[in-house]
């Protein structure tokens, strides 16, 4: 597991079969989100003080390359086929997208108000954004960085889901503590459920059976607890404790367990969705935002390293480290 630690500066690894800490990854400004390619080789970040893309090898800890941004980068996927990547520009409303291999920017697709999470489809051929301010999502076309759709969703849509057909996408409403269905063919919300708490990231298990909220709360009113929906039904089936805040979610290939990092006190909770409970919480860096599940085994090394990050945020020219 890869969790970024947004106000730590830094990317913890843990090994997901022990649940120990593996290394810290520090140098990276205000990662808000973090994810493993799919082969596990190179973990991607973003650093939201820098405007960078920042790749990682997972074998060394070391950085393999950075590239700019846009302003204010939230969220970045790669397409299952770990070919292109994509990163969400909050503050300029764009999406950013990149060949993997190179780091090299392949375009710049305008979208609506306040982007933030996305996920791509399960074949690959579009990648779906939840745009928090405009209270819509985006389809773009992968092959073209065409915008193919813009839905109309609910209040502050945080992150998305996509089924494995690519028909349905959930979606996350931070501003009615909701989760809603949308069907992306006919361009509309089919349906809704209530969670406990304002949702921010959904993650959708490989079969398709269970959908779980991250029902974050706000630093006032924090929640602590993570909701399992039945996409079919969207009805919620369980309730599972968490710790404070919480806010990214994942589930590993077996669908046997999940793991959530609690915002607010620098935790990650890990659930077993066999029983619906809470059976193990591994400390973290400061304000642990995203995580991502790795296939590759942890590689051993030094259990702390520091990278340093260009920031474009201020420089007129960048370049690309190991790239």
């Amino acid at each position: 597991m890869w969790v970024a630690n947004e106000d730590g500066d830094s990317l913890t690894a843990i090994d997901a079969a022990t649940g120990a800490v593996v290394s810290t990854v520090s140098g990276i400004e205000s990662p808000h989100n973090v994810q493993a390619a799919p082969d596990g080789s190179t973990v991607w970040a973003v650093s939201g003080d820098n405007d960078a893309l920042v790749a990682l090898d997972a074998d060394t800890y070391e950085l393999a390359g950075t590239s700019p941004t846009g302003a204010g980068p939230a969220h970045v996927v790669l397409t299952p086929d770990g070919d292109q990547v994509y990163v969400t520009n909050a503050e300029d409303d764009t999406l950013s997208v990149y060949d993997a291999a190179s780091l090299k920017s392949r375009a710049t697709v305008d979208l609506s108000a306040g982007p933030h999470g996305l996920r791509p489809t399960p074949d690959g051929s579009a990648v779906v954004i939840a745009n928090t301010t405009a209270g819509t999502i985006d389809v773009v076309d992968t092959a073209t960085h065409d915008l193919t759709a813009t839905i109309p969703v609910g209040d502050s849509p945080a992150q998305v889901a996509v089924g494995a057909d690519g028909r349905h996408a959930y979606v996350s409403l931070s501003g009615s503590s909701a989760v809603v269905k949308v069907d992306l063919a006919a361009q509309k919300v089919t349906g809704s459920t209530q969670v406990p708490a304002p949702p921010v990231q959904l993650y959708l298990s490989a079969d398709g059976t269970r959908l779980l909220s991250a029902d974050q709360g706000t630093e006032g009113a924090p929640g602590s607890t993570v909701s399992v929906i039945d996409p079919s039904s969207m009805t919620v089936e369980a309730i599972i404790p968490t710790g404070s805040g919480p806010h990214g979610v994942v589930i590993e290939p077996t669908g046997q367990r999940a793991w959530v990092t609690n915002l607010y006190d620098d935790t990650v909770s890990v659930l077993d969705l066999t029983t619906n409970e809470t059976i193990a919480t591994v400390p973290t860096g400061d304000k642990p935002n995203g995580i991502s599940f790795s296939p590759q085994q942890p590689a051993p090394g030094p259990g702390a390293t520091e990278i340093s990050v260009p920031d474009y945020a201020t420089e007129t020219e960048g370049g690309h480290e190991g790239h």
